[in-house]
C-alpha cells in the first residue's frame, strides 16, 4: 500500500551559484597567496643599493650569503667555503643552468665577498649575480 504526502511532491535541484562563489573565492586565495611566496630564503643582511637594480626572484635559485664579519651561508645555514664547494658542485650536477645569487652586507670585507664568487665560478655556474636593494630615489625622479 502506498501513502501518498499531503505536501507537494518537490524535484531535487543542485544549487550551481553557490559553487561558483566559493571556486571564485578559492581561485583568488591561492592568487594572493603565490603573490607573498617570492621571498628569498638567506640570512638577514643590509644590501647596498644600485639604481638599475630589478626585481627577478624565481623558485629555483641558489642563495649564498656573507655577512658583516665574512662568515658564509649556503641559503640560511653557516658554512665553510669548502663546504660550500662541494653543495655547489652537487647542485651543479643536478642542473648547471641554476641561478645564484650572491647575498653580502654592506659592510662586508670585499676579499670575502671574492671568495665565495670564486668558488662558484669554479664549480661552473655561470649565472651568478649580486643582490641589491633597489635605489627608491631613482623610481621617483622623472
Amino acid at each position: 500500500m502506498k501513502l501518498h504526502s499531503p505536501l507537494p511532491e518537490r524535484k531535487t535541484r543542485l544549487e550551481i551559484i553557490p559553487l561558483i562563489d566559493v571556486m571564485f573565492f578559492l581561485l583568488a586565495s591561492f592568487m594572493m597567496v603565490s603573490l607573498t611566496m617570492t621571498k628569498q630564503q638567506t640570512i638577514k643582511v643590509n644590501l647596498p643599493v644600485a639604481s638599475s637594480a630589478q626585481s627577478d626572484f624565481k623558485p629555483d635559485m641558489i642563495n649564498l650569503a656573507v655577512n658583516a664579519t665574512g662568515d658564509a651561508f649556503f641559503d640560511k645555514a653557516a658554512i665553510t667555503l669548502p663546504e660550500m664547494e662541494r653543495k655547489l658542485a652537487e647542485r651543479f650536477g643536478k642542473d648547471p643552468a641554476t641561478p645564484v645569487y650572491i647575498s653580502a652586507d654592506v659592510n662586508t670585507r670585499y676579499a670575502d665577498l671574492v671568495k665565495v664568487l670564486d668558488a662558484a665560478k669554479r664549480v661552473g655556474f655561470t649565472k651568478v649575480a649580486f643582490n641589491v636593494k633597489p635605489n627608491n630615489a631613482a623610481k621617483t625622479a622623472p
